[in-house]
């Protein structure tokens, strides 16, 4: 439950920064792998071999998750990315079928419609028929995060540490080249809200990724992953209700039905998991 909160927080703090602050996304996305890669360097050797796929794996985990999320903010509350997260969910499993050679029965296919049906309901506005742009980031955002995660399948004996440690190295300095070049107003948010800004990207890096995945990697590590794999579900909940409380998101019946149909999906895939990927895919990138 700490963890799910941890999360789903982060979620609404990103939110308040981005759009509250004012700060470009992607900028907020290199401060926060900055965090990281100071806390965890001691983790970056020996590297990870394949040294180009663990690279890869960070770029599409680390730096396209987090920067098409950050983007999709400006425009999107905290609870439309919650649900719309989720799609990582069904996204890494069609993945895995793909590249892993993964078998998937009826009931799992169940789960991935029910799945993108319920982003569907919450992605689409039915009076103009028209999708947020925000939540096109987002989903792509998902997109990357599967696509690195079922990626890290050929790579064997990576800790959750030396995990945080390469998706923010592999991030940090791409990141900020486009940064430098196509945003502006870095340096005028850091001269309004200095400490605010410093403050979310620490609680980012070091509560939400080092903490955060690290302990749920160690809770895998002691219990059955069909007993937790389901009660992550608490974090698109929780942050659904901070974003309505927090940043007064509209929460109507589209919402709720689609975040119910969604999370029915979500669940159905999560008690029959996938049995290709290794564990720590099990310790992916959860909404922000």
């Amino acid at each position: 439950m700490v963890v799910c909160l941890v999360w789903a927080a982060n979620s609404v703090i990103s939110k308040i920064v981005i759009s509250g602050l004012g700060a470009p996304p992607i900028f907020y996305a290199v401060a926060r792998f900055a965090v990281v890669v100071v806390a965890t360097a001691p983790w970056l050797l020996p590297a990870p071999r394949p040294v180009w796929r663990m690279i890869a794996v960070g770029l599409l985990m680390g730096g396209g998750n987090f920067a098409l999320a950050f983007i999709g903010l400006q425009t999107t509350s905290p609870s439309g990315v919650a649900v719309v997260s989720q799609l990582g969910v069904p996204m890494a499993t069609i993945l895995s079928i793909v590249m892993l050679g993964e078998q998937v029965r009826w009931r799992r296919g169940l789960g991935m419609l029910l799945a993108l049906a319920g982003v569907v309901i919450v992605m689409v506005d039915p009076k103009g028929f028209t999708v947020s742009a925000g939540m096109l980031y987002v989903a792509a955002a998902a997109l990357a995060g599967a696509l690195g995660a079922v990626m890290m399948k050929q790579i064997d004996g990576v800790t959750p540490l030396q995990f945080q440690a390469w998706v923010g190295f592999s991030s940090l300095w791409p990141l900020a080249a486009i940064s430098i070049f196509f945003e502006h107003g870095q340096i005028a948010v850091l001269h309004v809200a200095l400490w605010p800004f410093v403050g979310a990207a620490l609680f980012s890096g070091l509560v939400v990724s080092v903490f955060g995945h690290t302990a749920y990697y160690g809770l895998i590590s002691r219990h059955d992953v069909n007993l937790l794999q389901p009660l992550t579900l608490m974090m698109p909940l929780m942050t659904i209700a901070l974003g309505v409380i927090v940043t007064h998101d509209p929460f109507g019946p589209r919402m709720a039905i689609g975040s119910l149909v969604a999370m029915a999906g979500v669940m159905i895939i999560a008690l029959r998991p996938n049995h290709v990927m290794p564990l720590i895919l099990l310790v992916r990138n959860r909404g922000l």
